[in-house]
């Protein structure tokens, strides 16, 4: 009853607004008090909350960063990838054979052989003997074909062998495989003959193989021993052996063809089809599993 007493004097008259204040300023710091606890909670959640935020945006930005990498990378080796393409569309116009644009698929692991597996054969119209070219020179011959794929010999190989000659010149001699990409040994070539470092060898198209004029190789060294009937000659080959992956399979007089010929214009150029075929070589995707070690042992 005196409660509402007081709150009825409190409406109508103004007597007890001092008291009113002086008591709401002597409570004021006991609401602080029993607000702390409600307070410390909001702030406590707030900056967990946030931080928690923070760390889901850090993880997902993190992510984004990651793909983006990828994409670069990507990008960076389809660039590649395409200007290596245009080098072996543009060395093509070079042939006067006809050419067939083939991809590398597998590496022969054999650490004593030089062998790599594509994927043209037989039903292609590759054959055994083939010369195989990239955008800078000669690669090997075809040593095996199947009906989807074939397999090529290097001329780095130990067991391969191919006349040259330098291009100087005309000096005539073998450039043999020394079982790495790194060189090829030149035999026969005699202590007195006159060749130099840096002289270029192309094929001289006498073994009935290979067709002439191809290039094979930059004399890296020359060792003359006046007691050696033989000059020591080594040579780096001009195509790139261990990074190409895009080659071309001449169809040449001089090695013959197989018993089925592609319908490839006569002027050495690219039909529309094998255009197609390597241009759209460009969207697949670059790694591909299996690049090394689809090949098997050749003993």
């Amino acid at each position: 009853m005196l409660a509402i007493a007081l709150m009825v004097v409190d409406a109508r008259i103004s007597t007890l607004q001092p008291l009113r204040s002086y008591l709401s300023l002597i409570l004021t710091p006991i609401y602080y008090v029993a607000d702390l606890p409600v307070r410390f909670w909001d702030t406590a959640y707030q900056q967990v909350t946030s931080r928690a935020d923070l760390l889901a945006e850090n993880e997902r930005l993190r992510a984004e960063a990651l793909l983006s990498q990828r994409k670069l990378q990507k990008l960076a080796t389809l660039t590649e990838q395409n200007v290596r393409l245009r080098e072996l569309l543009n060395s093509s116009s070079l042939v006067d054979e006809r050419v067939l644009v083939a991809e590398l698929v597998g590496v022969d692991p054999n650490p004593y052989t030089q062998r790599v597996l594509i994927n043209k054969g037989e039903r292609d119209g590759v054959f055994l003997g083939q010369p195989v070219l990239d955008a800078t020179g000669l690669m090997g011959q075809v040593v095996e074909v199947t009906p989807f794929n074939a397999r090529v010999l290097l001329i780095t190989d130990s067991s391969h062998s191919l006349p040259v000659q330098v291009n100087r010149n005309g000096l005539r001699a073998i450039a043999s495989g020394a079982g790495n990409n790194e060189w090829l040994e030149l035999r026969f070539v005699g202590d007195t003959a006159d060749i130099r470092v840096d002289d270029i060898l192309v094929s001289s198209g006498l073994g009935q193989r290979f067709p002439a004029g191809y290039p094979v190789g930059r004399v890296l060294s020359v060792e003359q021993d006046p007691a050696q009937p033989f000059a020591d000659v080594k040579v780096a080959p001009t195509a790139q052996l261990n990074r190409s992956r895009y080659m071309l399979l001449v169809f040449s007089a001089e090695s013959g063809y197989g018993e089925l010929v592609p319908a490839l214009e006569e002027d050495g150029e690219l039909n529309d089809a094998e255009v197609q075929a390597v241009e759209a070589a460009l969207q697949d995707d670059v790694s591909q599993p299996g690049i090394d070690g689809e090949g098997d042992d050749e003993n």
